[in-house]
């Protein structure tokens, strides 16, 4: 028989523990940290000074001499950051979103102010109207939130671009394919670049050529925003016809490991960051995907098999204030198989008999040297892509393997393989800007096709 005594003692220690350590703990978990960079948007030069500020809150920051900024202890929740520093436009980054633990990271370019302080005159009844710039209508930006929080995108950026002006898609026809028509122009129309290096599949189980498919591979942790331009491109993109779509993706977090986990009704994604070395010069962002979908078809007795992996990472390292080095990597494996359902009707065997298996896989890997110069910069990139795109079909696909060469009606075998060098510099003088470059490819494409 336990005495009363030490039941309260017990219960005494129990509500100390209660009253004192669990708030302490609940206020350690439920703040998070901000950090970022500010830039010149031209010369792309670090602004010093620059004044972050978390609207509606007391929090703040400077930017130091690397135009980096650092909030810390901030109550978990969603703010507009804005950023003024006197001679260029302020500028705001909305439902910013900071987490228990970790630390969020945002960048900003400002853009120098077009008006011209001269010599001031105070006068009276008379108002002075500020002229604000205005983006031109075909080109528009998404933010990361914009992305995450987008109503049916799914963490998808294919299918939240299809939302915006002047986008059409195939994915509301009963399609569910994420083929992007830029006003009225074909799928295979458009060109893709992240973070400066082209890529050409942006989907899993894309149609080659067009880059369209079911669901994304770009992991939406590593955007920080993403730019559609549908008309008056600019010359240093290679062979635009209808749209060209720009992924920025951020850096990896220069102080300490941290990542999440996200899990969905189809897949399962894990996304981790942090600092290479003790220098806090080089940091990496990396991710893996994997979908459990064919798990959940066989479940619900469904004859579709579709199974994918994918792959993302960013290492980025600084020399100096001026010199950089980045590195990318994007990659994915799919596969597409078939089973019979449980009851098994004629129709089936037709359907399942008259469509491919799919085994493809392709990746891109780039290299970007970016250096600072007198009022400008210029970047050095090598990349390389590679598409493999195999297709078997059987008339009898759902027992059959590749080897059952009698029951073969198709058999596709195509690769495609890229390798790009490119310069390109970029200087303002005054109201000039000016750009110039070259680009040396070599591109390889074999295919073998066998149809009965």
């Amino acid at each position: 028989m336990i005495p009363n005594i030490s039941l309260t003692k017990w219960s005494g220690c129990i509500l100390w523990f209660a009253m004192h350590i669990f708030p302490q703990v609940a206020m350690t978990q439920s703040v998070g940290n901000l950090t970022g960079s500010v830039k010149d948007f031209e010369p792309q030069e670090p602004l010093i000074g620059a004044i972050v500020t978390i609207n509606d809150t007391k929090f703040g920051a400077s930017t130091d001499l690397d135009g980096n900024f650092t909030i810390e202890n901030i109550p978990t929740k969603s703010y507009n950051v804005s950023v003024s520093l006197l001679g260029y436009d302020p500028f705001t980054k909305y439902n910013v979103v900071i987490t228990t633990g970790n630390t969020a990271q945002i960048n900003f370019e400002l853009r120098q102010d077009s008006k011209i302080l001269g010599e001031i005159v105070f006068s009276e009844n008379k108002s002075i109207r500020i002229a604000t710039s205005e983006t031109p209508l075909s080109v528009q930006n998404l933010s990361a939130e914009e992305i995450k929080s987008n109503p049916g995108g799914n963490f998808d950026i294919s299918r939240v671009v299809q939302v915006l002006p002047g986008v059409g898609g195939t994915s509301g026809n009963g399609s569910y394919r994420n083929d992007l028509v830029i006003r009225g122009g074909g799928p295979n129309e458009n060109v893709y670049y992240l973070d400066g290096v082209e890529i050409p599949v942006i989907n899993h189980f894309s149609t080659q050529g067009a880059a369209g498919g079911p669901t994304g591979i770009l992991n939406v942790s590593f955007l920080e925003d993403a730019t559609l331009s549908s008309s008056a491109f600019h010359a240093r993109y290679d062979n635009p016809l209808s749209s060209v779509l720009q992924f920025k993706q951020r850096d990896g977090n220069k102080d300490r490991i941290q990542g999440n986990f996200r899990l969905s009704g189809t897949e399962a994604a894990l996304t981790a960051e942090g600092p290479i070395g003790n220098n806090k010069k080089t940091s990496f962002l990396a991710s893996a995907r994997r979908s459990y979908l064919q798990f959940l078809f066989e479940l619900l007795d469904l004859p579709i098999r579709p199974n994918y992996w994918d792959f993302q990472y960013k290492i980025s390292h600084r020399f100096n204030a001026k010199t950089s080095l980045t590195a990318i990597g994007v990659g994915a494996i799919d596969e597409f198989s078939f089973a019979l359902p449980k009851n098994t009707t004629p129709e089936n065997l037709y359907v399942l008999s008259s469509n491919p298996l799919i085994n493809q896989w392709n990746y891109t890997q780039g290299f970007t040297l970016k250096h600072l110069q007198n009022k400008g910069y210029w970047n050095l990139t090598f990349s390389r892509n590679m598409l493999d795109n195999a297709l078997d079909q059987f008339s009898d696909n759902f027992n059959s393997t590749q080897t059952d060469e009698n029951k073969r009606i198709l058999k596709l075998r195509s690769r495609e393989i890229e390798n790009k060098l490119r310069f390109e510099s970029h200087k303002v003088s005054g109201p000039w800007k000016y750009s110039y470059g070259a680009m040396l490819q070599y591109v390889k494409y074999s295919n073998e096709t066998f149809a009965k």
